[in-house]
């Protein structure tokens, strides 16, 4: 009688969970964009809690100048410097050759159209219609250009609050974070709480093994761009470098505006910087990942790859960069509650 007298109740109850259940899945499908962002930049403060500690640990004798907040402030002064510095030395001399090649195109143009009018077959074609041709496609690259200046804004829009957002949840994440456990049980919160410690000091690892791997591809590229002459040597070092935080695609885009400058003096730039970046990915993949990350993230090759497809089809390059962390949750997490048996 019991069981029966209570079922409705029971049914009705499943009913409106499901539907409640549903609503919020639609209604976290509808801002999927926003979650997307608070999770990566919950997930970059996490990563970067380590250095925050780190900087608030420095002392000079008896002095800690920074102590609470002022260590983030001390980060943001130091990352907004660095990144004028690289401004003030890296985009004069760009700045200067695209003057002077603006500046000598009027007169060059002559010359080429005289070696073009000498190639081989070159009665078949209409020089004026190549001209023609030309200043179309720089016309349309130009209109294209303004036409993508409120895609930028709307990124550096995007960049800005994100990085905002990453410097709350340093300043008050501990806040939130206490929150968020408060909505499980008093006999699961310490056991979520120490699986939650655990896989955040592995993100701290793997950011270190990842700054070292900057640092070595920064420090390297930078000396073989030297050796070989190559322009803009030291801003192209320096972006090789913190290119390299994005998986792949930062590897990608350093080796094209390498091959790119090489190309302006001699091919023979562009083959020695081709031959540096294959023989400097197969050390990395071969030698320094295996030795620098296995010990620190713990986690298979395969896992690693495949968490980086992952992230990147879900959310671009964002995605891509806090994977491997997100691979690194989600493995101490499996580790504690599917691989151990439930503890009694």
């Amino acid at each position: 009688m019991t069981q029966t007298s209570r079922s409705p109740r029971t049914i009705h109850g499943h009913i409106v969970f499901a539907f409640a259940l549903a609503l919020a899945l639609y209604v976290a499908w509808l801002i999927r964009d926003v979650l997307a962002l608070l999770y990566v930049c919950a997930l970059f403060a996490v990563v970067l809690s380590p250095v925050v500690r780190a900087t608030q640990r420095l002392q000079f004798g008896r002095w800690r100048p920074f102590r609470g907040p002022a260590a983030v402030f001390f980060l943001v002064i130091a990352i907004a410097g660095a990144v004028v510095g690289f401004c003030v030395v890296a985009f004069p001399p760009i700045i200067r050759d695209i003057q002077a090649f603006t500046g000598e195109m009027p007169n060059r143009v002559p010359g080429l159209l005289d070696k073009l009018q000498h190639l081989p077959f070159a009665d078949r074609f209409d020089t004026n219609e190549i001209v023609s041709k030309l200043q179309d496609l720089a016309s349309t690259g130009a209109k294209y250009a303004l036409a993508s200046a409120t895609s930028w804004a709307s990124g550096l829009a995007k960049i800005l609050v994100g990085f905002v957002l990453t410097l709350y949840f340093v300043l008050e994440g501990n806040q939130a974070y206490r929150w968020f456990l408060s909505f499980f049980p008093a006999v699961r919160r310490e056991r979520l709480d120490s699986t939650l410690q655990r896989a955040a000091e592995r993100m701290g690892k793997w950011l270190l093994g990842q700054a070292i791997l900057m640092l070595v591809l920064g420090i390297t590229s930078m000396i073989v761009y030297l050796s070989l002459g190559l322009r803009y040597a030291y801003a192209l070092g320096v972006l090789t470098g913190m290119l390299n935080v994005v998986p792949v695609l930062g590897v990608t885009v350093s080796l094209i505006l390498a091959l790119l400058v090489g190309a302006i003096d001699s091919w023979s730039r562009v083959l020695g910087v081709a031959i540096f970046f294959a023989a400097y990915v197969s050390i990395e993949n071969y030698f320094l990942v295996p030795q620098i990350m296995k010990s620190r993230v713990n986690l298979p090759a395969l896992a690693i790859f495949i968490a980086l497809l992952l992230g990147s089809a879900i959310n671009g390059i964002p995605g891509a960069m806090v994977a491997i962390p997100t691979a690194v949750l989600v493995s101490v997490l499996l580790d504690e509650y599917v691989v151990r048996k439930e503890s009694a």
